[in-house]
């Protein structure tokens, strides 16, 4: 029973690695203040196109181009579970119930420089290209309190197969784990991950109509993940008392894991111009990652389980046995208590239960600290990426863009291969934008975003999730000079929901259903300077 404690606080720490921005599944693509007031920028010309479209910034004068850009984004992540175990939580008993984390990111800072000379353009780019800010649930997800119930509900039977054997009311009386199932636990969880990404790279105009630019992305990943599951009850029986008695920390559960590691992301682009219209198009080679783990894990032992059970029963039946025989002495009701807990803990169905329970906490331990295990390296690519762009100006102050994403999600190896879980086709995104200049001094711009994932109902985890979406971005830039440009931005986010369901087998011929309704609610500020020089 322990070990499922082990599997859900372990696991659970890392609800806050799916990036809290726009893109695929691992990739930020909002990196520049124009993203977010525009949302389509894959075939504008201008200083952000150093991540958006590199091959066309040579069409930008000559000279020195520098960006500068601050974002804020708050987000929350909010799973409706529905389970019929959670009335059994003795602080909380009811059902459905919302399990709400909240990631802040205060300052997501980047910048694009580019020096132009004739043909070549020399370009340089740093923003956070994955992850990005921190999550935390304060009172653990549905994904911990399920296990929770559960274990509880294998407690009491494993305290109804002593008892039955004892032939005595023990374990399941109600100062012990009683008959209901219910419980009691304190939990928490807080995660964190940066992608941190720095480019280099060159265009060349092979002709005034069209260039195209080489580059390599360097990627510096550094994470935290902290939880913990303690104080678990199950009846009126702290845990630790079964596992070891002399240490109240012993069933506590710790998850305490840096991880870090290094990428490099080679990338290609091509732009080209005609008339009033401008094509272009991105691709972004998959990145090997391998993040190690640095870790100090807290865990509990099952090992034990039978001598501390028996510690347990040979105490409670020598008082027994000397209040029933007042002429019996100590000495003989420990020798009659001992006798007693060693046939009861022989007892086929006794030992088929505890076997049991021991055989799946073996099976699954690698399973529940596989991932955190200190020293280990597990994979954490990011996925490829093609992106294309149209844009086209019917006046000189309009400007129309429309674009298209696709992340290979799927051939972006994870840990366990989860990524095997997402359908084929990857995440595709189309978006469109508008940006128009109401006088020399301002320019006003508006867009919008699609995300399709390719999710699966095997896919969707409560410690992990990503639902599609839809995002709407605002803003404008005043140009304060000719050489200097201020800009601000705002978008937000409309999450789809996501719901799934599954069976739960609980023992032979008993089942429950746990429903899953994932959703998110995210918005972003930007404000930023391009600077000509």
């Amino acid at each position: 029973m322990v070990n499922k404690f082990k599997t859900v606080c372990l696991t659970a720490a890392i609800a806050s690695s799916s990036a809290t921005f726009a893109g695929g599944l691992l990739t930020n693509t909002n990196q520049h203040v124009a993203f977010n007031r525009m949302m389509s920028r894959e075939a504008s010309i201008g200083i952000d196109g150093v991540y958006y479209n590199p091959a066309g910034v040579v069409f930008m004068g000559e000279g020195s181009h520098l960006a500068l850009n601050w974002q804020m984004a708050y987000q929350t992540r909010t799973i409706k579970n529905d389970y019929k175990l959670f009335t059994n939580n003795v602080n909380n008993p009811t059902t459905p119930r919302d399990f709400k984390g909240k990631a802040f990111a205060p300052v997501i800072p980047s910048f694009q420089y580019a020096y132009n000379k004739g043909r070549w353009s020399l370009q340089g780019n740093f923003a956070l290209t994955g992850g990005g800010g921190k999550c935390t649930f304060d009172n653990g997800l549905g994904s911990f309190e399920k296990i929770v119930g559960e274990t509880a509900m294998g407690a009491i039977g494993l305290a109804g197969a002593i008892d039955n054997a004892l032939g005595a009311e023990m374990f399941t009386s109600d100062q012990a784990f009683g008959k209901k199932g219910s419980y009691s636990f304190n939990s928490y969880m807080h995660g964190r991950q940066y992608y941190f990404g720095l480019s280099a790279g060159a265009a060349y105009k092979v002709s005034d109509n069209f260039s195209v630019y080489a580059g390599l992305r360097g990627i510096y990943a550094t994470c935290n993940y902290y939880g913990y599951v303690e104080d678990i009850k199950v009846g009126n029986m702290p845990l630790y008392q079964v596992l070891d008695p002399s240490k109240e920390n012993s069933a506590n559960i710790e998850l305490s894991c840096d991880q870090s590691g290094i990428g490099f992301t080679p990338m290609l682009a091509v732009d080209y111009k005609t008339g009033r219209w401008n094509f272009s198009a991105k691709y972004e080679f998959k990145t090997r990652m391998r993040l190690k783990n640095k870790s100090v894990n807290q865990l509990p032992s099952i090992g034990n389980l039978d001598d501390n059970l028996k510690n347990q029963m040979n105490k409670v039946l020598t008082a027994k046995f000397m209040h029933e025989n007042k002429n019996m002495s100590q000495e003989q009701a420990m020798i009659k208590a001992e006798q007693t807990s060693t046939a009861v803990l022989a007892n086929p169905t006794v030992v088929a239960t505890t076997a049991g329970l021991k055989q799946q906490f073996d099976s699954k331990i690698n399973k529940a600290i596989g991932e955190y295990a200190d020293g280990k390296k597990i994979a954490g690519d990011i996925p490829s990426l093609l992106t294309v762009g149209v844009g086209y100006s019917p006046i000189d102050e309009l400007r129309i863009n429309v674009g298209f994403h696709w992340f290979d999600d799927y051939n972006a190896t994870s840990y366990n291969n989860r990524n095997k879980l997402l359908k084929k086709r990857g995440t595709l995104e189309f978006n469109a934008g508008v940006e128009y200049d109401v006088t020399k001094k301002i320019t006003v711009s508006t867009g919008w975003q699609n995300t399709n994932y390719g999710l699966t109902d095997k896919y969707m985890d409560d410690k992990s999730f990503v639902v599609g979406s839809n995002s709407v971005g605002v803003g404008g830039v005043y140009h304060i000079t000719k050489k200097l440009d201020f800009s601000v931005a705002y978008f937000h986010t409309f999450y789809n929901h996501m719901k799934t369901s599954e069976t739960v087998t609980l023992a032979p011929g008993v089942s429950n259903t746990y429903n899953s309704d994932y959703t998110r609610n995210n918005n972003a500020f930007a404000a930023g300077v391009n600077i000509t020089f």
